[in-house]
Order: C-alpha cells, then sequence, then structure tokens
C-alpha cells in the first residue's frame, strides 16, 4: 500500500561525498568520524551510517548505547563512539556490541568496569586494559567533562590492572564557528595542559579526539593535529552538519576558506509532499484555525499533506513559502497537524497530485534548513532532527 505522500529523500551518494571531501581538507593531520547519532540527524541512521562507511569512516558516533546497537547491526566492523556515555544497567550491551564509551564521571567508569569484568570471566581473551574509554575533559563549556581540578582521581581508575584502557582523551570546541578563534585557543591551551598532567602519570592515550564541522571547515585541524602529534597521538576529529551538506554558519563574519568550502558541500535531505486537493474561495474567506488569514480577494489555495506533526514547525503559517511548479507558494493560515495550506492563486496549473518541495530544491529555487531556521528562530540542526519517524526516508 502506498504510504501518505510526505517523504524525505536521501542521497547518500551526497553524503559519501561530502565525506571524502572533507577528508581532503583535513589531509594526514586528523582522522574523521562521522557523526549519525540523532537517526543521522534525522536522515535515516539505516541509510547514513553504511554509506559513511563506504566513505571510508573507520568511525561513527552515536549520542547513546541504543543508537550503538543499531550503527553495529548495520555496520559490523566500525568502531562506535557514544558520546553521551553509558547510563546504569548500559554497561554489558556496551561491552557486548563492542562500543566505545565517553566518559567522565566515576559512576560511569564503574559501570563500564563491571560490565569488562563480567566479560572477562566469560571470556579468555578479554583481561587487563580490554575495554576502550575516551575520557571527555570540560575545557570551558561546563556541559558533560571531566573538571581538570579533580583529574587525578580519574585518571587512577587507568591504573595497571585496570579492565579500562584510556584510548582517547576528547573535548567539545563550544565556540568554533567564532571566526576570531579566540576561545579556541584557550580551550586548545586547556587541553594541552591535561594532557601533559596524563602522561606525567604515565598513560598513553592513543587518540585526542577534538573538533566538530566548524572546526574541519575552518582548519583548526592543524592545530589539533600539532598538539595530538606532540604527544603521540593520532587526531579524530567529529564533523556532523557539514557531513549532511550544510556548513555552519560563522560570526562575525565568515573565513574565505569556510565560503570555499560551503560551495562544495552537497545537501543529502529533500523532503517533499503532494497536494491533495485545490479549491476556489471568495474574497473574506478565512484560511485555517482561528481564522489568522483572510482573503482580500478571490484566490486558489492547495492542501497540502504535511504538517506540524510531521516537523513542519507550526510558526511559518503566514510567513514562509514552499516550492510547488518551480514557483514559491505562500503558506496561508496556521499550520496544521497533519496538513498545511498554499496560495496557488498566481501559479497557473496547480492540480492534484503535484509535487511540493519543503526542503530542497525545484529547478532554478531552493529551500534550505538555512530558510527554516531563520523563520522560526531556530537551528539547522534542529530543523533536520524535529522531522517526524512517521515521515518516510526514501534512499535516492
Amino acid at each position: 500500500m502506498p504510504n501518505r505522500p510526505c517523504w524525505v529523500e536521501i542521497s547518500t551518494r551526497s553524503l559519501e561525498e561530502n565525506f571524502q571531501f572533507l577528508t581532503s581538507l583535513t589531509g594526514s593531520d586528523a582522522e574523521l568520524l562521522a557523526i549519525v547519532k540523532a537517526d543521522a540527524y534525522g536522515h535515516s541512521l539505516a541509510l547514513c551510517a553504511p554509506a559513511a562507511a563506504r566513505a571510508g569512516a573507520k568511525w561513527l558516533g552515536v549520542t547513546s548505547v541504543e543508537e550503538g546497537i543499531a550503527a553495529r547491526a548495520l555496520c559490523p566492523d566500525a568502531q562506535i563512539l557514544v558520546i553521551a556515555g553509558v547510563f546504569p544497567g548500559q554497561g554489558a550491551a556496551l561491552v557486548a556490541n563492542r562500543l566505545t564509551a565517553v566518559a567522565w564521571e566515576r559512576w560511569q567508569l564503574d559501570e563500564i568496569e563491571r560490565a569488562a569484568i563480567e566479560n572477562a570471566a566469560r571470556s579468555a581473551a578479554a583481561g587487563a586494559g580490554s575495554i576502550p574509554v575516551h575520557l571527555e575533559i570540560d575545557t570551558g563549556m561546563s556541559r558533560q567533562g571531566a573538571n581538570p581540578d579533580y583529574l587525578e582521581v580519574i585518571l587512577r581508575r587507568f591504573g595497571t590492572g585496570s579492565a579500562l584502557r584510556l584510548e582517547g582523551v576528547m573535548t567539545h570546541l563550544y565556540a568554533a564557528d567564532e571566526s576570531d578563534g579566540v576561545i579556541n585557543r584557550e580551550q586548545l591551551e586547556r587541553t594541552q595542559a591535561v594532557l601533559e598532567r596524563i602522561q606525567a602519570v604515565g598513560l598513553r592515550p592513543e587518540i585526542l579526539n577534538v573538533g566538530n564541522s566548524a572546526a574541519v571547515l575552518s582548519g583548526l585541524e592543524q592545530a589539533i593535529g600539532k598538539i595530538a602529534s606532540e604527544h603521540s597521538m593520532r587526531a579524530l576529529m567529529r564533523p556532523g552538519l557539514a557531513l549532511y551538506g550544510l556548513a555552519p554558519q560563522f560570526e562575525p563574519d565568515e573565513p574565505a576558506c569556510v565560503a570555499k568550502a560551503r560551495a562544495q558541500l552537497k545537501p543529502v535531505m529533500a523532503w517533499k509532499s503532494r497536494v491533495v486537493s485545490v479549491r476556489e474561495v471568495p474574497a473574506g474567506a478565512t484560511v485555517g484555525y482561528n481564522g489568522t488569514f483572510v482573503a482580500t480577494e478571490p484566490m486558489r489555495l492547495a492542501l497540502v499533506a504535511a504538517g506540524y506533526a510531521d516537523g513542519l514547525d507550526r510558526k511559518l503559517g503566514n510567513r514562509f513559502s514552499l516550492l510547488i511548479r518551480d514557483e514559491r507558494a505562500p503558506l496561508v493560515g496556521r499550520i496544521s497537524m497533519d496538513q498545511s495550506v498554499l496560495d496557488v492563486t498566481e501559479i497557473p496549473g496547480v492540480d492534484v497530485g503535484d509535487e511540493v518541495v519543503i526542503l530542497g530544491s525545484q529547478a532554478g529555487e531552493a529551500i534550505t534548513a538555512f530558510d527554516h531556521a531563520e523563520a522560526t528562530g531556530t537551528i539547522p540542526w534542529e530543523v533536520f532532527t524535529r522531522i517526524a519517524g512517521r515521515v518516510e526516508r526514501v534512499a535516492t
């Protein structure tokens, strides 16, 4: 049975090419981890994780153990990083599915170590240092990460005989899209100091796990790679938004290298629907809940099978346009849960079944996630991730 006509098209080819392009930007300075958390930013983990692996991604980044298990089923050979850490009772699943956890709290290390010891009792191959962990350090974001003032207490957990192995050290650059780079430099200096303290106690982590899309596009991998090299580590960076074809916006101005890279990225997602019915209404007719739109002249209206339950923000009513027959048609009235209405008075020939582009391009016109974000006061990441699960994802 055909589905309701509201769907998302995913170009896995574009995703693969984006990953390869980002890899070319970093060269030998850093390896890339493909962020596929939150159902690949709403693009579909099932479609995007294998595509990233095909493109050469050895590492995948997910939020949770649950996402990690799903990614493992899709990509048996990938190294999968659980960025938001484990929760109580998840250690056994983490170990059984060969996932690598980010950790910063002692109770998280307790959870992982208990599971590692239990696993070792069942497996002669497992033993001391058998379970890799990436230790996150808070270098200024105050979100997640170990406080550097209490670092030694946590480092003792990776001592001789521990089932845990400090494979990587991670931090998050929280202002990588600020073009003056002041905060980036401060955070990297703190990271450098932490690495010196880690090595002073005899630990030798292999991976320095730092940097997002903005860091990759702005060339920050050179500074990160230099720090990693000084400590005999390899750099690992974590592009997300750029993988899906968008470059973050930089403030207060955009570096030339970012503008150049932006032009090379290819959108991975197109979100579409169809016209369900078309009607003529007279001047004075009200449209939608509470009559927030009143026709000032006779109009032709097209009903579209997409609403706020699909992820089309309710605030877009009366202030945004969608594409139909290669032209922009204004959304009129409030967005309903499952439907919305377009003014097609000035677009000849609109009929039932016509394709409507919510996000993507049609002929020479395009609507981007940045356009949606600007109209609703949010960011492209949210635009992507709030597209509902009931909206079918189709590979193209």
